[in-house]
């Protein structure tokens, strides 16, 4: 495998255009926000995922990391937190879809939860009968949506967002260096910066590919750094884009991206343009959901080896597709969307959908860390083709950073923002800790009650 197709494959678990409308709400200053969380986050989970896979090459990334690490318990905890953060995150990349796909017929319909709610369950459950069909049917369809989907509007917002300033347009924000420097009131200014996490989880999914890579020493960085200075200039400039033309108070998490389109084509006379572009998000949030439905559920399904999962959720269809699992996961993300009618509004539902599923995906993340650091000492002699530099301090401080990032995000989430509405307080973080208490006792339940005889294979439909 070569550095360019790498650094696609990477670009296409990072880069996604529902994260626009909410890196707009911090203006300029995005840059330096995006820029500390690639730092921070973004590069220490690439290169430490990276060291592991090219090490533990075994199908079941995390699982097998935290297992050989820790122990089979962490393990199927960590693989368990990895897929079910999906399962909260669905709802709220589907309402982003219903929203969208509302420009195209009426836009008022963005704003009803009723629609949204419908979009949602018909939408998902499409798509789990599209992964019911295997694998084959169900990558190429991922593919040809996000190619089309994502890079076609991403670098047509860049363009007309660049044309509005060149024509003299009035901007709603100013290009200075004191607008540069994120400037906050309050710790519920700064929480957005915990969806910045989710823009940039999912690296070691890809980070499997990395034995394949040739000389990975030095290719794999290269890929890593490609990709993300790719995606940076694509989410920030894009979020830029929908800052200078929405003022800040209207911008919308979840139709934001659509209502910057609706400015910006105005000039051109060509309104129907519109109804297109909204098909065309539609196919790359689409595609993304897709690539993700059945993924983290296979990874899942590799702990069946160990005897990790009831008998019942190893049952695979002719298509080798372990479909009770699949069926799990829908009427999971069917009651988790639920939540989109007890919110005031639609945005509120996106983000509290959006907090739960970063602080899921960040348990992941720190258990991930800390195996890269116990690994680097109790299976030293382990052929590692990417290898972080220096026998230990390099894990250690790459390791760390990554901690401290996590950390962060995650208690960061807690925090309700101002920017939006998100009703009753004690709901908000009701909602939070009793999801996560749910999320966490899970696995650790099924993991206490597994028995012997779990460990029987495949057993087909």
């Amino acid at each position: 495998m070569n550095v360019f197709l790498l650094a696609l494959l990477n670009m296409a678990i990072m880069t996604s255009l529902r994260n626009l409308p909410l890196v707009a709400e911090y203006g300029l200053s995005a840059l330096i926000l995006f820029g500390l969380v690639a730092i921070f986050f973004l590069f220490p989970s690439a290169l430490v995922s990276a060291e592991l896979a090219t090490g533990w090459n075994r199908t079941g990334g995390v699982y097998i990391w935290v297992r050989e690490a820790f122990s089979p318990r962490l393990g199927f905890f960590a693989i368990w937190m990895q897929w079910v953060h999906n399962v909260t995150w669905y709802p709220a990349i589907m309402a982003f879809v219903a929203t969208t796909l509302a420009f195209i017929f009426d836009p008022q319909l963005a704003h009803n939860k009723i629609y949204v709610f419908t979009v949602v369950l018909v939408g998902f459950w499409g798509m789990t009968v599209i992964n019911l069909m295997g694998l084959k049917i169900s990558s190429w369809f991922s593919a040809f949506c996000v190619i089309l989907g994502t890079l076609i509007p991403g670098i047509l917002i860049l363009y007309l967002g660049a044309n509005w300033l060149m024509k003299g347009n009035p901007s709603q924000i100013a290009f200075n260096w004191s607008s540069l420097v994120p400037r906050f009131h309050g710790i519920n200014d700064v929480v957005f910066l915990a969806g910045l996490f989710l823009a940039f989880c999912g690296l070691e999914v890809n980070a499997a590919h990395a034995r394949e890579v040739k000389d990975p020493q030095r290719n794999y960085p290269r890929a890593i750094l490609i990709a993300a200075i790719t995606s940076f200039v694509l989410l920030t400039l894009g979020s830029l884009s929908i800052s200078i033309v929405i003022p800040k108070s209207e911008i919308s998490l979840v139709s934001g991206l659509m209502d910057a389109f609706t400015y910006l084509v105005q000039p051109y006379g060509i309104p129907y343009i519109i109804g297109i572009l909204a098909f065309l998000i539609v196919l790359g949030a689409v595609g993304e959901i897709n690539a993700w439905i059945i993924g983290p559920v296979k990874g899942l399904y590799a702990t069946s080896k160990h005897g990790d999962l009831p008998p019942l959720f190893q049952k695979v269809n002719k298509k080798g597709i372990p479909y009770n699992l699949l069926l799990f996961q829908g009427l999971i993300v069917t009651v988790a969307s639920f939540v989109i009618l007890l919110m005031p509004s639609t945005g509120g539902a996106f983000w509290i959908l959006s907090a739960i599923s970063v602080q899921i995906y960040l348990i992941m993340y720190a258990l991930m860390f800390l195996s890269g650091i116990r690994l680097r000492y109790t299976h030293p002699h382990v052929d590692r083709p990417y290898r972080i530099p220096h026998k230990h301090h390099g894990m250690w401080f790459v390791a760390s950073l990554g901690l401290i990032a996590t950390l962060f995000g995650f208690f960061l989430a807690f925090v309700p923002p101002s920017q939006i509405q998100v009703g009753n307080i004690y709901f908000y973080e009701g909602f939070l800790i009793i999801g996560l208490l749910i999320n966490i006792a899970i696995p650790l339940i099924i993991f206490h009650f597994r028995k012997d005889k779990w460990k029987q294979g495949d057993l087909k439909a």
